[in-house]
């Protein structure tokens, strides 16, 4: 079992997504190459919610929230019960799945908020532990704060669009192993890469197999571009008994200011978060859970607008990156994350994104938050202005030739 010091030290902050104010930007001076090039600051670490405006109405249900007064404000642990209910029944429709609003639903702070619960509600000191390599840069660090132990299972992202790339035999293997839960993202957080019907489908046979928990981070599932194969939504094939679903409306439909996220599935499970809840936060901030209100309810042709320009965005990006020599990255196909490889620096990674805050105004996430295989990559969300985050991979192309090897 870790002391309290090694626990936090697994929770290092420094390098992580939007904490760009962290960065070491000492000791640089003997590295640079060349001027600072000119242009607009842009912070790829997280959208920016001034180029893609909030839910329309978002604002007005939050004051009505507020309005009400202490009927929204203490709600119940998991959340106010008529707006699970109305939860349930979009959730059901947009996942294909049954769900009961009465014991299968609990209101978070945040998908991250969410995360946290779900792990703390399955994962105890020595349970192994399936994550994948690259993904969501919490999960490993939650399942080693609990004192779980990580199983690794690979993700060949670049191996092609057909799939996310996932090593189903070594999925199984950790299994075996003894691991009881798995977490995953899907749409994956940071490649873009969306899971393929077969392998959602082995992914529930294995968990039903072994008689695991899974874990599903399904926070970009609404975010789908025209390219896109096929989406699955795990629960719809392997029930509600062993999986929780983590959704939220703060990316896609940028309402990240108002803390909201939802987990469903597991009756027992979502009992289990409910108790911790009421220990660490009470409850989502109750005057923002009035604005779950327009989630899943945008005016008409909303959604598919805002799909249609991150989707312009991410294709400039790529034509940019794909015309860089030694530069690899796979198309997102959801999402608003891109991952860059770079070829190979005369400087390390680390300090090739120190760098490029320092003489290029651009931040960007280090691969080495998603995987230790990783190192070589940087994470964009590119829900930014479109103007400017092209200006600012063309930067990036820039300093990645200064700085080649």
């Amino acid at each position: 079992m870790s002391s309290i010091t090694e626990k936090f030290d697994t929770l290092k902050t420094d390098n992580a997504p939007g904490q760009e104010g962290r960065l070491r930007q000492s000791n640089l001076e003997d590295l640079m190459r060349g001027d600072k090039l000119p242009g607009r600051r842009v912070d790829f670490s997280h959208g920016d919610v001034d180029a893609f405006l909030p839910t329309p109405g978002s604002f007005e249900v939050f004051s009505e929230g507020v309005t009400e007064g202490g009927a929204q404000a203490y709600t119940e642990y998991r959340g106010r019960q008529s707006l699970r209910e109305m939860l349930a029944e979009r959730l059901a429709a947009f996942t294909g799945a049954p769900l009961d609003a009465e014991s299968e639903v609990i209101l978070t702070p945040g998908t991250q908020g969410a995360l946290f619960l779900a792990v703390a509600a399955t994962v105890a000191a020595g349970d192994k532990v399936a994550i994948v390599q690259p993904d969501y840069f919490a999960n490993r660090k939650l399942v080693q704060f609990f004192d779980g132990e990580v199983c690794p299972v690979q993700l060949d992202y670049l191996g092609g669009n057909d799939k996310a790339g996932l090593d189903l035999d070594e999925l199984e293997d950790a299994f075996k192993a003894g691991a009881k839960t798995f977490l995953f993202s899907n749409p994956s957080n940071p490649t873009g890469a969306v899971y393929s019907p077969d392998e959602i489908r082995t992914i529930a046979e294995l968990a039903a197999k072994y008689g695991a928990t899974v874990i599903a981070d399904q926070l970009y599932s609404r975010l789908k571009y025209s390219d896109c194969g096929p989406y699955t939504h795990l629960r719809a094939i392997a029930g509600a008994e062993n999986v929780i679903t983590i959704m939220g409306p703060s990316k896609t439909e940028s309402l990240s200011g108002y803390r909201l996220g939802v987990a469903f599935g597991s009756a027992a499970i979502i009992e289990r978060m409910e108790r911790l809840q009421a220990i660490v936060s009470l409850r989502a901030a109750g005057y923002n859970q009035a604005v779950f209100k327009t989630w899943f309810a945008e005016p008409e042709g909303w959604m598919e607008e805002r799909i249609r320009l991150h989707q312009a965005i991410r294709d400039d990006l790529l034509s940019r990156f794909r015309a860089a020599e030694g530069m690899a990255v796979r198309t997102p196909q959801a999402g608003s994350y891109l991952f860059a490889r770079m070829p190979e620096l005369a400087i390390s990674p680390i300090d090739f994104v120190r760098l490029l805050n320092r003489q290029a105004d651009v931040i960007v996430t280090p691969g080495s938050e998603f995987s230790p295989h990783t190192l070589e990559s940087i994470r964009l969300n590119y829900s930014q202005d479109h103007t400017a985050a092209c200006a600012a991979v063309d930067r990036i192309v820039e300093l990645a030739n200064r700085y080649r090897a």
